[in-house]
C-alpha cells in the first residue's frame, strides 16, 4: 500500500502552484490516516452527551411499552360508536397516565382516559373529549365515528424490542439522549476522547496577561483552538507559545508526541517565518505536504511524529479556523469513531460582488440569510483578509468559491456551507 505520507516541495506561487495539493486530494491523505483512537469507556448517561458511541444500542423493550392513548377522551371500542347518529355509552370509570383501569370495557361501556394512560383492554380506539357530552346516570354521548386505532399509540410504535436504536459511530446530542433515556439505559460504551496537544510559535506572541511590547500581539490562536477542540469533543493539552528556539520547539514536539494522539501547531509554516517547526518535523516525524491549493490556508502542514498526527496551521487567525473547520475537525470526528461525511452545502444567490483569482478554492466568509423576496441569499462579510477574525465573528456561513471561479457577480448562484454544518454538536 503506498504511503499517504509523500513530501512536496513548500515553495509558492501567488496562485497558480502545482506543488500544491487540491482540498480533496489532502483530505484523501488526511483520512488514510486518522484510523479511530482505540479506547472504550462506560460512562454515566448524562456524560455520554457530546461523546460517541462505542457500539450499538439495541431496544430492550417496545418503547411506549404498551398502547395508550393520543388524546384525552374516551376508550372504546370502535365497533360501538360506527352506525349511524351519536353513540351513547356506560363510563365506566377513568383511566390516568401511571394508572391503568383495572376492568375490561365490554359492548355499550367506555373509560374516560387521559394522554399516555394504558387503553383498557376491549377498547380499540379513543374519542376525543371535545366530541363527547355527558348524559344523564353517568353515560356520554360521543358524536364521532372512530375507526379501530384511532388516537391510540401502539406499543413499539416509537421503537420495537430488540431494534437498534443508535448505531456505533453516533454523537450523542440532547436528542439521543432523550432515547437513551427512553430506553432505561443508566450507562453506555463510549470512544475515549481524542488526545490533542496544541501551541503557537512565534517570539511576537503573548499570553493574556503579559505586557505588550512593541510589536507584539496577544495570542489569539490558542483560544480558538481551544474553542474549536472543546465543541468537537476532544481532551485538551494546551502546550502554551513555544519561542523562536530550535530547542524549544523539539522538546515542544516531543511533549506533545508523548501525551497525544494529534498535535496541532499555529504559525511557523509559512515561507518566510522561522522554520523550526519545518525543519523538526522533518528530523522527527514524517512530512505528508506542506500546501493546498486553497485561500485562505495554503501553508497547511501533515504529518506524522512518532504515533500521533500532526496539523501545523498557518499563523494568521482566519486560517487557522478555517483549515481547522475543513481538515482537523473531520479528521478528528473520524478518529473518534464517527462515520466519514461530506460538508453540509447548498447553492444559493449571492447579493456581493466577490473577488478572486482563478487557481484556488476560495473560503470566503458570508452572511446566509432571507432577502427582500423571503429567498435564501448570501452576501459577503466584507474584507477577507486573513487576519480579519471580525469575519468569522460577523459570518453564520463559509462561501465556497471553486477553483476555476475568476469572481461572482451579484445575482449569481453560490455554494455554500454554513457554520451550523462545521461547528460540531459540542461537549
Amino acid at each position: 500500500m503506498p504511503n499517504p505520507l509523500v513530501a512536496v516541495d513548500p515553495s509558492c506561487m501567488d496562485d497558480f502552484d502545482p506543488s500544491s495539493l487540491l482540498v480533496e486530494q489532502a483530505l484523501e491523505r488526511i483520512h488514510a490516516l486518522a484510523a479511530p483512537v482505540p479506547g472504550i469507556e462506560r460512562v454515566a448517561i448524562r456524560e455520554t452527551l457530546g461523546r460517541v458511541l462505542a457500539a450499538p444500542i439495541h431496544a430492550p423493550a417496545d418503547v411506549p411499552a404498551h398502547d395508550n392513548s393520543a388524546m384525552d377522551g374516551y376508550a372504546v371500542r370502535a365497533a360501538d360508536v360506527g352506525g349511524d347518529g351519536p353513540a351513547v355509552l356506560r363510563v365506566l370509570g377513568t383511566a390516568w397516565a401511571g394508572r391503568p383501569f383495572p376492568g375490561p370495557v365490554g359492548p355499550g361501556e367506555c373509560v374516560r382516559i387521559m394522554t399516555g394512560a394504558v387503553m383498557p383492554a376491549g377498547a380499540d380506539a379513543v374519542v376525543i373529549q371535545e366530541k363527547a357530552r355527558a348524559g344523564p346516570g353517568g353515560a356520554v354521548r360521543l358524536d364521532d365515528r372512530p375507526r379501530a386505532g384511532d388516537n391510540v399509540r401502539e406499543a413499539g410504535e416509537d421503537i420495537a424490542r430488540g431494534a437498534v436504536v443508535l448505531d456505533a459511530g453516533q454523537r450523542v446530542g440532547p436528542a439521543e439522549l432523550g432515547v437513551l433515556a427512553s430506553l432505561g439505559t443508566v450507562e453506555a460504551g463510549v470512544r475515549r476522547r481524542v488526545r490533542v496537544a496544541f501551541f503557537s510559535t512565534g517570539d511576537e506572541l503573548r499570553s493574556l496577561g503579559e505586557p505588550l511590547s512593541d510589536g507584539c500581539i496577544y495570542d489569539s490562536n490558542r483560544y480558538t483552538l481551544f474553542a474549536m477542540l472543546r465543541a468537537v469533543g476532544a481532551e485538551i493539552l494546551d502546550l502554551g507559545v513555544v519561542r523562536d528556539a530550535r530547542e524549544e520547539v523539539e522538546r515542544a514536539f516531543r511533549e506533545a508526541a508523548a501525551a497525544a494522539d494529534v498535535i496541532i501547531t499555529s504559525g511557523g509554516v509559512s515561507v518566510g517565518e522561522a522554520d523550526f517547526v519545518k525543519e523538526t518535523l522533518e528530523r522527527t516525524g514524517e512530512v505528508g505536504f506542506w500546501k493546498i491549493a486553497m485561500k485562505p490556508g495554503r501553508p497547511l502542514a501533515f504529518g506524522k511524529v512518532g504515533g500521533a498526527l500532526f496539523f501545523g496551521l498557518p499563523g494568521n487567525p482566519v486560517s487557522v479556523m478555517v483549515t481547522f473547520y475543513q481538515f482537523v475537525q473531520p479528521a478528528l470526528r473520524r478518529m473518534m469513531g464517527e462515520p466519514a461525511a461530506p460538508p453540509v452545502r447548498f447553492r444559493v444567490k449571492c447579493a456581493s460582488r466577490l473577488r478572486k483569482r482563478p487557481g484556488r478554492v476560495e473560503f470566503q466568509r458570508g452572511v446566509l440569510g432571507y432577502d427582500d423576496t423571503g429567498r435564501l441569499a448570501v452576501r459577503s462579510t466584507g474584507g477577507q483578509g486573513s487576519g480579519i477574525l471580525s469575519s468569522m465573528h460577523e459570518a453564520n456561513c463559509f462561501i465556497v468559491l471553486p477553483l476555476e471561479s475568476d469572481g461572482v457577480a451579484p445575482g449569481s448562484e453560490v455554494d455554500v456551507e454554513p457554520f451550523g454544518g462545521v461547528a460540531g454538536a459540542g461537549a
